[in-house]
């Protein structure tokens, strides 16, 4: 198991770090919070790098959150300036223009993955309309299977996360102590399908984690589901940010 407080330290040196390189003292970070523990986790650490008066949580549903208010807390016990943009109505034109002038079908990947763009281009507008730079919260569990959305969920401008797998997550979560247990032990799911990500994949966390981190191989049936994920999206891998270089240890 990594050394959670020395991780925190080099997160936080990354963040001071790259906003000395890529900003002023005045520029803000810009995070889009879901209640889930990735952004909750990563919001926490920006505000140990840059203080609360530099970083502005975006609240996103898609009309209907079931963990709005976990959201609300995180930005609650964090201090920080949040705002809620509903993105509904624009997935729903979206789709309504799609349909009725591509010609083709709208399936489910589209209903899936364009919530997430439209989620990083609202992410972007309030990252301009305050001068900020746009925090990805990705960890690495979750870019090795590709459960992730190109230039949605993918993008950003420094990813705080991706070096750590959920495991890791979860220890820097209890390491910074302001952090409600219950926020950043909750199961990770995507607030669209009602599903935890184990469930949409097939595929548990802890497996991915044992692999990436002791070179332990599941079982055949779970194994087979990994390496067909992680084939299967390793174009995605070309996407590189700005990331805190993981210590050992």
């Amino acid at each position: 198991m990594i050394d959670a407080k020395r991780q925190i330290r080099v997160c936080v040196d990354f963040i001071r770090h790259y906003f000395e390189m890529n900003g002023t003292p005045e520029t803000k970070a810009v995070i889009g919070i879901s209640g889930g523990k990735d952004s909750t986790v990563a919001a926490a650490l920006l505000v140990r790098a840059l203080g609360k008066d530099r970083v502005v949580g975006v609240m996103m549903p898609q009309d209907y959150q079931n963990d709005l208010d976990d959201a609300y807390k995180v930005c609650e016990t964090l201090g920080i300036e949040h705002h809620v943009i509903n993105i509904g109505a624009t997935c729903e034109s979206l789709y309504a223009a799609f349909a009725s002038n591509s010609g083709y079908e709208l399936t489910n990947q589209i209903r899936t993955n364009a919530p997430s763009r439209i989620r990083m281009n609202v992410l972007y507008m309030v990252a301009a309309a305050v001068g900020g730079r746009v925090c990805n919260t990705g960890n690495a569990s979750e870019a090795f299977i590709g459960y992730t959305t190109k230039y949605g969920d993918l993008a950003g401008d420094f990813a705080l996360l991706r070096p750590f797998t959920v495991r890791e997550v979860y220890a820097i979560g209890d390491a910074l102590e302001e952090l409600p247990y219950e926020l950043v032990h909750k199961a990770p799911a995507d607030g669209m399908s009602g599903k935890t990500d184990e469930e949409n994949t097939g595929i548990p966390y802890d497996a991915i984690d044992d692999y990436l981190l002791d070179g332990i191989i599941p079982e055949m049936s779970i194994w087979e589901k990994m390496t067909a994920a992680h084939n299967r999206n390793i174009h995605k891998e070309a996407i590189q940010l700005p990331a805190p270089r993981r210590k050992r240890g």
